[in-house]
């Protein structure tokens, strides 16, 4: 009778099987240790594409070398003071349209609300014959209710947000007029320098900070606070993942628990907040505010969270491209003066940047996905 076919004979090895005192050849060290050098330096590469402000300092850093060449006083501590207030004056607002464009919303009464701030807060003062903080306060309420306004109406309605922020501004524009022609008799308000509070507020909101002798406006740390906290919220907290989320598509962020409506009508509070700021900024630098200001400015806030890498559509952006957007729009505006050019090219000087900028961030996006 035949042995089974898988019995196994005396003395021969099975495959697989470890013999005892048999050594096992280890693996090459370099297949163990030597990954694909390809693999050390994209992500690296990847990283640093994938950053929306990339091409906003590129375009800085080219400005920044042909007005330290073209101007000759473009170095100066004074004259970069007088650059990074510039920026300033509309990096304030820049940053909370970033975040409203990352969350795939923009604003077009931003400008007129910040005369609307600045208006609601002298007013009042003026005709209670109140503390003037206490008109500071009442602004506070009233730019974040209209803030609030338009993140409802957007969300109740489904409206483009074109259509309801645009309402907005006139209806603003015609108040911010209306209003003041009847309660002051003229297109401006009356000067409130005189009142209790005006120099405490004065400080807070228009004061001059004395630095190894050149002096900074105070709106530079109002704005460089706004870009810190603006960032923290988008990389470090729930609510940031919100935005992005929402301004990515809104639909599969809802259907994740996502709260939609809440985020964006948080991000409408936050540009009307930054208007409050800027607003106050206007009334306690000049004492008294034209009721026809601010018209126009909505676009440059835009222009400026663009060039720093903002996408139309959201869900990219970040607030330092922002911040680095307004430091072109500054630095353009103040070098212009500097090297004496013609003030008249300014505009087309702004929207060739704006395209350049747009199409460097896709150039720039295309790379970063081609080379997940």
């Amino acid at each position: 009778m035949s042995a089974p076919t898988d019995a196994k004979v005396p003395g021969e090895k099975v495959p697989g099987e470890k013999v005892p005192g048999e050594k096992i050849p280890a693996e090459p060290a370099a297949a163990a240790k030597s990954p694909d050098q390809r693999t050390v330096r994209t992500p690296t590469l990847r990283r640093l594409l994938a950053r929306p402000e990339l091409g906003s300092v590129v375009g800085a850093l080219a400005v920044f070398a042909v007005f330290a060449l073209a101007a000759d006083g473009f170095l100066h501590a004074a004259s970069l003071s007088t650059v990074l207030y510039a920026s300033s004056t509309i990096g304030i607002m820049a940053v909370p349209v970033a975040l409203l464009m990352i969350g795939g919303e923009f604003d077009l009464s931003a400008g007129v609300l910040v005369t609307s701030s600045a208006l609601i807060s002298s007013m009042f003062s003026y005709q209670m014959t109140a503390n003037t903080w206490v008109g500071v306060g009442v602004s506070l309420l009233v730019t974040l209710a209209v803030g609030a306004f338009n993140g409802f109406v957007l969300t109740r309605t489904k409206l483009p947000s074109f259509i309801v922020t645009l309402g907005t501004f006139l209806m603003l524009t015609g108040m911010n007029l209306g209003f003041t022609k009847l309660i002051d008799g003229t297109v401006s308000t009356k000067t409130i320098a005189d009142m209790e509070g005006f120099p405490s507020a004065h400080a807070v909101f228009a004061s001059t900070l004395t630095v190894g002798g050149v002096g900074f406006k105070v709106t530079i740390l109002w704005w460089l606070g706004l870009v810190a906290l603006a960032s923290w919220i988008l990389l470090r907290t729930r609510a940031g993942n919100w935005i992005f989320a929402v301004g990515g598509n809104q639909d599969a962020a809802r259907a994740v628990g996502v709260p939609v409506a809440k985020t964006k009508i948080g991000l409408y509070m936050g540009v009307a907040f930054g208007a409050w700021i800027s607003g106050q900024h206007l009334l306690f630098s000049f004492d008294a505010v034209q009721s026809g200001e601010g018209v126009g400015n909505e676009l440059i806030y835009i222009i400026a969270a663009v060039i720093g890498g903002c996408l139309i559509t959201g869900g990219y952006g970040s607030a330092v491209g922002s911040a680095v957007g307004a430091l072109l729009f500054g630095m353009t505006s103040k070098g212009i003066v500097f090297a004496e050019w013609n003030p008249d090219w300014f505009k087309f000087f702004l929207g060739a940047m704006l395209l350049l900028a747009t199409l460097l961030n896709a150039w720039v996006r295309k790379r970063a996905e081609a080379d997940k």
